[in-house]
């Protein structure tokens, strides 16, 4: 299932063949403990959660949810606050 909001793109378990398609497991990890913080995205950037559960709020007020098993997309430009509920363990790509 993939969800679309302003700026991200969610999809809900990709299927492994997927993942494999964009390389995912070659891709570096990246982890942070529970905390909130804002954050623009200078590029493009792609992850895969392997734990976790984020709430990401838009400037518009709008937000959605990501966690263990997504695959999200972050638009360049997009401005956000990170709100980790539950630590979190990512693969992410730039580009």
């Amino acid at each position: 299932m993939i969800e679309t909001t302003t700026g991200i793109t969610i999809e809900r378990d990709p299927s492994q063949e997927r993942l494999q398609t964009l390389n995912v497991f070659e891709w570096p990890i990246w982890s942070k403990e529970v905390s909130e913080f804002p954050w623009t995205y200078d590029e493009i950037e792609t992850c895969y959660f392997l734990e976790g559960e984020v709430i990401v709020t838009l400037e518009s007020g709008e937000s959605v949810q990501v966690k263990q098993g997504d695959l999200a997309t972050f638009s360049a430009g997009l401005s956000c606050t990170w709100t980790i509920r539950q630590s979190v363990r990512k693969h992410y790509n730039f580009g």
